[in-house]
């Protein structure tokens, strides 16, 4: 079921309707689609996961796939981290409202954290746009909010207490959008989570246990940076700053390919800095040329991104103790692309940094994006960032309920920000409307999708054992 409406090109903007015709339009959209209906978390009997993640693995570097089934298979939380291709397939026959925003693609609750504004201030956002696409406003909120549940199973908790914490994500999407409907778009455009204000007005929701380790953590994040990561990821060789080899994690230039000299590498990676800097504002573009490239390597990151090439770039300024560590990654197709359309863009690097600066309320200063044609021949999109920048992440595991909950708050409402920056704020309001019948219904969807992926895993970890997958475990 959904609900064509009239909007506009730029992802679902209402174009000239006033607020009150924009309401209604949400509110006939809640006809064709009641809110009931989105509990229904699909059929899911027409994939096969094994092969959506083969699919998937077509494009990545062979020898590191197995390091990405290792951290997949971990658990049945870290396999859900790195399915979104699964759940984007179960995701497009579901029902939607029909008004579209610019999509994460990927919002479990490990991609959101906290790094530094271009202010200097510690802000919470979501942080990761490798799949990022205009699309349905619902397969974002769903995929929030069983990463929730699932996580809950992992962590032990009651199906009450996931309950309560499914409902808590839900509902504050819901509120913020309700609030975001009735400001104006600088308004909203401008609003961020600083997490000093943040942890000023939930104080009194701490012990003080939990405020002793919080305030710690938010120290520990000021301090991850490109200088603090000088010596943790480098040293001095034969008189030269070089990242060290951590094999196969970190792989440096010299040691990654026998069969291209690495010096080569190195210019395709300066030509790579030089294309990239041109996608950067003229004032940031003169802070990135006053630093020189030194050294780089191949990375292994993260969970669903293992495999895709990504590089560890290390530039100097002024000396040796005035480093820029930058990361260099490997965009392509989005999952969403099969379902809601292909990209306007040129290449998936401008996709991925376009999306990111929609939907981030304050973004990485040095965030641009080049293509490059490889050693191989072959045209690659990449984008880049600063590879530490007071970046932390939740420590899921170690979450208690009553602590889970406040999290999914907190997440449920930055999703909401992102997605009003984009896609009608004021229709999609007026479909969820001031009722609970939205989160109680995505809360049910939630741990039926719970099961799905239980059962996913198990059919993954079947494939291992008769030797249709490989793995690598420990890494």
């Amino acid at each position: 079921m959904s609900t064509k409406v009239p909007v506009g090109k730029e992802h679902g903007a209402a174009g000239h309707l006033g607020p009150g015709e924009r309401a209604r339009l949400g509110k006939d959209a809640r006809l064709a689609t009641p809110l009931t209906s989105h509990a229904d978390p699909g059929p899911g009997t027409d994939r096969d996961p094994v092969t959506v993640l083969a699919a998937d693995d077509t494009t990545r570097v062979p020898e590191l796939l197995p390091i990405r089934y290792g951290r997949m298979l971990a658990s049945p939380f870290t396999f859900y981290r790195g399915a979104a291709a699964v759940m984007a397939a179960d995701l497009a026959p579901t029902p939607v409202s029909g008004f579209r925003v610019q999509a994460c693609g990927d919002a479990h609750l490990s991609n959101f954290g906290v790094f530094a504004s271009a202010e200097r201030s510690l802000v919470f956002d979501i942080n990761d746009f490798d799949e990022t696409l205009p699309a349905p406003w619902e397969w974002d909120v769903k995929r929030l909010v069983a990463s929730f549940a699932v996580a809950g199973r992992q962590n032990g908790y009651t199906a009450a207490q996931r309950r309560r914490v499914a409902l808590t994500a839900g509902g504050a999407y819901r509120t913020a959008m309700r609030e975001f409907a009735q400001q104006t778009n600088l308004a909203v455009w401008y609003a961020q989570l600083d997490i000093d204000d943040l942890l000023r007005r939930r104080r009194s929701m701490l012990t003080g246990t939990q405020a002793k380790r919080t305030k710690a953590a938010i120290e520990k994040a000021r301090t991850r940076d490109s200088l603090h990561a000088l010596d943790k990821l480098s040293a001095v060789v034969d008189g030269q700053r070089r990242i060290v080899a951590l094999p196969p994690i970190v792989v440096p230039i010299e040691d990654v390919v026998a069969d291209a000299p690495a010096d080569r590498i190195f210019r395709e990676m300066q030509a790579l800095l030089e294309g990239y800097g041109r996608s950067l504002s003229p004032d940031r573009r003169h802070l990135l040329r006053q630093y020189r490239l030194v050294h780089l390597a191949r990375k292994v990151v993260g969970v669903g991104s293992v495999g895709t090439r990504t590089w560890v770039l290390l530039l100097l300024g002024r000396d040796d103790a005035d480093p820029l560590f930058l990361q260099a990654k490997e965009a392509g197709t989005s999952v969403l692309e099969q379902y809601a359309g292909a990209s306007e863009y040129h290449h998936h690097g401008e996709r991925v940094v376009v999306g990111q600066r929609i939907m981030q309320a304050s973004g990485d200063i040095l965030l641009g994006t080049h293509r490059l044609r490889g050693v191989d021949g072959r045209e690659r999109d990449f984008y880049v960032r600063q590879l530490r920048d007071w970046k932390a992440s939740a420590a899921v595991d170690d979450m208690r309920p009553g602590g889970m909950a406040e999290y999914a708050s907190v997440c449920g409402w930055t999703l909401a920000r992102a997605h009003a920056r984009s896609g009608d704020r004021i229709a999609i309001a007026a479909y969820l409307g001031s009722g609970d019948r939205f989160e109680r219904a995505v809360a049910e969807f939630a741990e039926a999708y719970a099961d799905r992926n239980e059962g996913d895993f198990g059919l993954v970890q079947r494939a291992v054992r008769d030797g249709r997958v490989q793995v690598r475990t420990g890494l």
